[in-house]
């Protein structure tokens, strides 16, 4: 304790020491010698009786007792000093150190806010500093002096008593500081330097203190008039203070400074200075205000109105500099009160930077406007908030557009190098670009999975009528984003109104009923709100539209004068404002209706009591309008006075003249500035009147919307600038050599890939157009050794290479029309040979896709990367781009030894070419078809010039490995595409240069491998299978020739899926095709041992996985390779068996078949309906005897081979497919001797006629005696199928004339001449057959004579005929 006494002591011992030190010191100087001084004895000597009394009396008190000053009334220690100052005899040596004396005691703080007299003594302080006397000094000592009172007032404001100070303190001294800067204008260079950098400090202490005013409850509208009240006043400064210190550095912006130009005329102009320090000071102010600023209604009005309308005013039309600290301040303001402030940010946007960055007259200003815009969307919120609230209104400026277009337009280059300018814009573009799609990407990670459907384009469409020009607050919308969509949609749809009515009134406004803009019947304001706040309208028609006389029109008219402000306006303001909005139509009685109507409304919002009626302000604004024509017209040569104009309007306020001053300063008004009257909207300045109706917009706008970036408004705003962008990044990118600009340059053009990918795929197939003009592989008027060696020695071609297929790799899934670029850009590299076959090298080869398939589950739940993991590879793109320029120079490359062709390598390699098509199961169905198309066409020679028919060759097999490719990574979507790609295959046989042979040679195989896909995966659909085929049957079908050019390839695959794969084949298109194509392989001789041996394969191992249809394709290719000359016998002759043993085959279906049908029989009999199933099943027993038909046929068509091993081989196997189907098959009594008379009959005459046809011959007694042997074994098939099929046929009707046809075959064999060659040995054979068949039916009492039968009968006359000496043995005892 002792310890803290003591030190308590020792400071108050200081500060004791302290002030003895500063009163000697002022006394010192005080009585300093005359020489040195300005005194006379006699004043010192009057100094003495007062100035100097009291320090010496304040001498006095500092030792004596030792004083705890702390509380000690200030005023004690402070006035001797103060006297001094204020003292009119003192000298300026003695002020300064007065003033440096006051200054230590309030640095060391000898008194604070608690202590006694406090804030009498702050305020004393503030008064004798702020009333400084200097009678007698010099300018160097009166600096010196000034200086010392800057010092002095920052010491006051930073002292912790200072916050007791009242208002009107506060702004004396800063008043007073600025009255030094003022005065040290003419002064040295450092006076004026401290000056104004302590009115910066004293700002910067007031303004800091805002944000802790505090706020009273009732006082937080804007409406409020009392921003004194907010505070206890007794508690020291506050809002007061900062309005009027607001206020008046707000002023300092107005302050003019006269010149004289050339003419010798003065001129007034802006202080560039004063303007310059005011704005740094304003700027200082927003800053540390901060979003407090929006806490006090009467300061934030003043932001609103004064600064603004200043800022605007003075921004379009001043010095670099100016705009440089205009613009700071705008983008500070946007920080902190852009809530608040919502039309007057547009307003800058339209008045300053868009309209100085579009004139062209001054670089510098234009650079400066350019920045200020960069630095908006520099600001993360800014783009989407710009576009939110300014874009989506039908009301408001396209503000973001235009900045976009603004920044393209600046970008794009001209003939000549880069400018500054154009360099700067380009920046500037490439920041909005990467802003907002680090925005989308950043949303799309923060987002669900369950959001994913908003990436999908999602078109907005207009439903409903809602009135456009209402605009409502956030908060009263669900799905807020959907209703800004709506809001842009209708402002785009009015913009296409505006044009047709422009061209035809009628026509526009049907085109508004048509898109719900106007109610039907029409809403008169929304007729007058088009008007009123379209852009770009015909004024003139306007102006006609609103003063005809229907009913409508004048609804419509009343109703676009209360779109109108006028509140705050004198008559000529609103009247000019009012004419503004369209033009004056001719007519006297059209500007009679709109006078009156323009009279009501600005009648109803006067704020004055100057008019008397509505009828006085009409006749005042006939009044103004021939005025403005008299004084304007060039015709009119006597102008009217002031005077006369006066007279002209007595006694029309109700009998009672108007106030002379009233009256005057509409003249002076009129004479100095004419009405607008202009026919289309255009460029327009910011006048008093357009300010006064922005500021009453306010009352009734929206406040400024704040909100989060969504990526349909991303991709929505990036729309509206995406083809300039591209078409001025790309020109850039064309013109610039420099390294780092080319990276920026693709850096955006990626990242306009990252925005467009979110439904904007037309803009993504441009960018990726432009890439490929390039890479300078498509330009047709280079040779391929000049683009070869741009390619190698240029790196923008290897560039754009690279990110075309970075694009096609990681945005593959947005890719539309863009694939037959990049295709093209593939063949163009394959056709100089940079595209080696590692470039292309898939995930999987054929081979292991093949082997390493699984069930249908699996293939379904087959998932490449994932879209939403693609699209966040965008970001991470940047870095193989700086990669690539790092390590990619010639002189590097040179240096590390590669040559031209490695550098090539090194490129193409990391284009990962093979990685599009392996992986493009992830690319959705519209992507698939269009790079399916694209591949297909150019396989076809679409687009393309060959120059020999290998390179031809080897392009189309090229395509064709890529369509394989692209197949065998979505077979589990194969529904989806192929019959699109199947559509594409049956066009291009229309195209004009289309060569078949190459494109289906190489073609085939590919299709191959994807039915082997298709059928290895063993999927329960059905089509896929179907869809193949089809495909392969039109190929091989393109031209005749094919066959013969592609059968090793066929015979392979076919061979290939009949061996491995006939278990998965389940559709008859399939079968037939496979069967077909194995046919026509077989007769080749290089294949024809192994279709064979397929075939043999199926019948024998695989037999069981034929089903019915597929039976007959089988039996069809069985019977081709039988019937060829030259195959092998023992084959053959396998073929046959396995055709007969086949018939069990169709005894099992037919036993299955008739199972069916008995049951579905029962079923249905118990019901009063027959079923469906029922005539299915009957179908199958019928379709099995037809199959046996066309076995039984093959076999008939056999018999006639030229081989006899062959022809007996086919009698015989005849012969038993009858035995073995005659009691399983079913037939029935009719059905047997329709097989036998349609199959075994004709077998019969086929043979007889060929063996007379050899007998016939010369030298053909071998060939004739090889045929007899086969009809003699045909006539024993006959004879053994008769036998075993009498009892069943016996009973038919049809039974006699079959017996005739069995007896006329016996005749004609037996009867058979044989000419040259000799006897007939079927003459031995014949009547053994006749024998045996006559006493079999003999036996069975099938023939006997009965009366009502001459099947005895006729037998009987036909035995006489065939062999008459049978007749005495088979008809030993009867007679006719």
């Amino acid at each position: 304790m002792d310890r803290i006494t003591v030190k308590a002591k020792r400071k108050e011992l200081g500060i004791s020491c302290m002030l003895n030190t500063e009163v000697g010191a002022v006394l010192a100087v005080i009585r300093r010698p005359i020489a040195e001084g300005y005194l006379s004895p006699q004043e010192t000597d009057h100094c003495d009786s007062s100035v100097q009394q009291s320090l010496k009396s304040l001498r006095a008190l500092i030792f004596n007792p030792q004083q705890d000053w702390r509380t000690i009334d200030p005023s004690v220690y402070l006035s001797p000093f103060l006297e001094v100052i204020q003292s009119d005899e003192i000298p300026a040596s003695a002020t300064a150190v007065a003033l440096s004396s006051i200054l230590k005691i309030l640095k060391i703080e000898i008194f604070d806010e608690k202590t006694p007299g406090a804030k009498d003594s702050m305020i004393t302080i503030v008064s004798g500093i702020t009333s400084c006397r200097l009678e007698k000094t010099d300018s160097v000592s009166e600096d010196a002096v000034m200086m010392r009172i800057l010092q002095v007032l920052v010491g006051i404001m930073k002292h912790p008593a200072s916050e007791l100070l009242e208002d009107q303190a506060i702004c004396t001294i800063v008043n007073t500081c600025f009255q030094v800067v003022q005065q040290s204008s003419g002064r040295g260079d450092l006076l004026q330097r401290n000056g104004r950098y302590t009115m910066h400090e004293l700002i910067q202490i007031i303004f800091s203190r805002l944000p802790d005013f505090e706020v009273r409850g009732d006082e937080g509208g804007e409406d409020s008039e009392s921003d004194t009240d907010e505070i206890d006043m007794s508690g020291g400064y506050g809002i007061r203070c900062c309005i009027d210190i607001f206020h008046f550095l707000c002023s300092l912006l107005n302050v003019v400074e006269v010149v004289e130009n050339s003419e010798g005329t003065s001129v007034h102009t802006a202080d560039e200075d004063v303007q310059i320090f005011a704005l740094v000071l304003i700027n200082s102010a927003i800053e540390l205000s901060g979003d407090a600023i929006g806490q006090h209604p009467k300061l934030l009005r003043m932001v609103q109105d004064d600064l603004f309308h200043h800022l605007i005013h003075y921004g379009a039309s001043s010095s670099p500099l100016v705009l440089s600290m205009i613009s700071s301040c705008i983008l500070n303001i946007y920080h902190f009160l852009r809530k608040f402030t919502r039309l007057q940010l547009e307003g800058f946007f339209s008045f300053v930077l868009l309209k100085v960055t579009a004139y062209t007259g001054f670089l510098q200003l234009q650079e400066v406007a350019l920045e200020g815009l960069i630095n908006f969307c520099r600001q993360p919120a800014f783009i989407v908030e710009a576009y939110v609230n300014y874009d989506c209104d039908p009301i408001c400026k396209n503000v973001f557009e235009e900045t976009g277009k603004v920044l393209c337009r600046h970008t794009f280059p001209t003939s000549g190098p880069l400018t500054s300018l154009q360099i700067q814009a380009f920046e500037g573009l490439v920041i909005l670009i990467h802003n907002i799609a680090d925005n989308m990407d950043r949303e799309e990670d923060e987002g669900d999975e369950e959001d994913s459907n908003v990436t999908k384009p999602s078109p907005v469409e207009i439903h409903e009528y809602i009135p456009f020009w209402i605009e409502k607050p956030k908060e009263d919308f669900e799905t807020w984003v959907d209703h800004i969509r709506v809001r842009k949609a209708q402002k785009r749809k009015l913009a296409i109104a505006a044009n047709h009515f422009n061209r035809d009134e009628k026509k526009g406004l049907e085109y508004l009923k048509y898109n719900h803009l106007v109610s039907d019947p029409p809403d008169p304001m929304a007729l007058a709100s088009f008007f009123r706040f379209t852009p770009g309208l015909d004024k003139t028609m306007i102006g006609d539209y609103l003063g005809d006389p229907d009913e409508l029109h004048l609804s419509v008219l009343k109703s676009f004068t209360h779109t109108f402000e006028f509140t705050g306006m004198n008559l000529d303001t609103a009247l000019r404002t009012f004419l503004e909005s369209f033009r004056l139509p001719g007519e006297s009685q059209k500007i009679e209706r709109m006078i009156e109507a323009f009279s009501e409304r600005f009648y109803e919002q006067q704020s004055s009591e100057i008019f008397a009626s509505k009828d006085t302000v009409h006749i005042l604004c006939y009044s103004l309008i021939m005025l403005n024509t008299d004084q304007h017209n060039p015709q009119v040569k006597k102008k009217m006075t002031e005077d006369e104009f006066i007279r002209n309007n007595r006694a029309i306020n109700a009998g009672k003249d108007l106030p002379r001053e009233y009256l005057s300063e509409l003249f002076q008004s009129i004479s100095s500035n004419a009405f607008a009257l202009s026919t289309h909207s255009g460029p327009v300045e910011m006048n008093p009147n357009r300010w006064i109706e922005l500021m009453n917009r306010t009352k009734t706008t929206q406040p400024f919307s704040l909100c989060q970036f969504d990526r349909r408004i991303g991709r929505d705003m990036f729309a509206t600038i995406a083809g300039p962008s591209i078409a001025a990044v790309s020109a850039f990118f064309e013109h610039s050599d420099d390294d780092e600009v080319l990276h920026e340059c693709v850096d955006a053009l990626i990242s306009i890939a990252r925005v467009a990918q979110y439904g904007l795929e037309d803009i993504l197939d441009e960018l990726i157009a432009s890439f490929c003009k390039f890479t300078t592989l498509l330009n047709p008027y280079t040779t391929p050794e000049e683009t070869l060696f741009a390619f190698s020695h240029d790196m923008k071609p290897r560039m754009a290479t690279l990110a075309v297929f970075t694009l096609a790799n990681n945005f593959g899934d947005s890719i539309r029309g863009g694939w037959r670029n990049i295709v093209d850009c593939l063949l163009k590299l394959r056709k100089l040979q940079l595209l080696p076959q590692s470039a292309i090298e898939f995930e999987t080869t054929d081979e292991e896709n093949l082997n390493n398939v699984g069930s249908e589950t699996d293939l379904n739940n087959v998932s490449g990367p994932d879209t939403k993991s693609n699209r966040r590879q965008g970001s991470s793109l940047m870095g193989r781009f700086s990669h690539f320029l790092a390590l990619d120079s010639v002189e590097e490359s040179v240096a590390l030894g590669m040559s031209e062709f490695e550098q090539n390598l090194k490129v193409i390699k990391q284009c990962r070419i093979g990685q599009i098509f392996s992986k493009s199961s992830v690319l959705p169905d519209v992507a698939v078809l269009n790079l399916g198309r694209s591949l297909i066409y150019a396989a076809a020679g679409k687009g393309q010039k060959f120059s020999t028919a290998i390179e031809e060759e080897e392009t189309v097999k090229f395509c064709w490995d890529l369509i394989t490719a692209v197949a065998l990574s979505n077979v589990h979507r194969f529904n989806m595409f192929w019959p699109s790609y199947h559509e594409y295959l049956l066009n291009v046989a229309n195209f004009p240069l289309f060569s078949p042979i190459p494109f289906v040679e190489k073609g085939i195989p590919g299709l191959f491998k994807v039915c082997i896909k298709i059928l290895a995966t063993n999927l329960q659909d059905n089509l896929p299978e179907e869809l193949i085929f089809r495909s392969i049957t039109i190929m091989w079908k393109i031209d005749k020739e094919i066959i013969d050019t592609c059968y090793d390839t066929i015979t392979e695959f076919v061979s290939k899926i009949i061996t491995e794969y006939s278990a998965n084949l389940h559709t008859q298109i399939g079968w037939k095709s496979v069967l077909q194509l194995l046919s026509l392989c077989g007769r080749h001789p290089e294949t024809k041992e192994q279709a064979v041996d397929a075939l043999i394969g199926l019948m024998s191992t695989n037999a069981s996985h034929l089903s019915q249809p597929s039976y007959a394709y089988c039996i069809d290719c069985a019977f081709s390779f039988v019937a060829l000359r030259n195959s092998a016998v023992e084959k053959n002759l396998r073929i046959l068996d396995l055709m007969t043993d086949s018939v069990s085959m169709l005894i099992k279906w037919y036993k299955t078949a008739s199972t069916e049908t008995v049951s579905n029989y029962s079923v249905a009999s118990n019901t009063s309906s027959s079923s469906s199933a029922e005539e299915n099943s009957l179908r199958g027993v019928n379709f099995v005897h037809h199959l046996f038909l066309k076995l039984s046929e093959a076999f008939r068509k056999t018999t006639l081979a030229r081989r006899e091993e062959i022809r007996n081989r086919a009698v015989t196997s005849l012969e038993k497919s009858f035995i073995m189907g005659h009691v399983d098959l079913g037939f029935t009594p009719s059905g047997c001797i329709y097989c036998i008379d349609h199959v075994i009959f004709p077998t019969i005459d086929d043979l007889h006629e060929k063996l007379l046809d050899y007998s016939r011959r010369e030298n053909a007694e071998r060939e004739m005696r090889s045929m007899e042997g086969t009809l003699k074994i045909a006539m024993k098939m006959l004879h053994n199928v008769f036998l075993h099929y009498l009892e069943q046929i016996v009973g038919s009707a049809e039974f006699r004339t079959f017996w005739l046809g069995v007896l006329r075959r016996m005749d004609t064999c037996m009867k058979a001449d044989l000419g040259e060659y000799g006897d007939n040995k079927l003459q031995e054979v014949v009547p053994e057959l006749l024998t045996t068949m006559i006493g079999t039916m003999k036996e069975k009492e099938i023939l006997v004579q009965k009366e009502d039968d001459d099947l005895w009968e006729i037998t009987y006359i036909q035995i006489q005929w065939i062999a008459p000496a049978l007749k005495d043995e088979l008809f030993p005892d009867e007679e006719m």
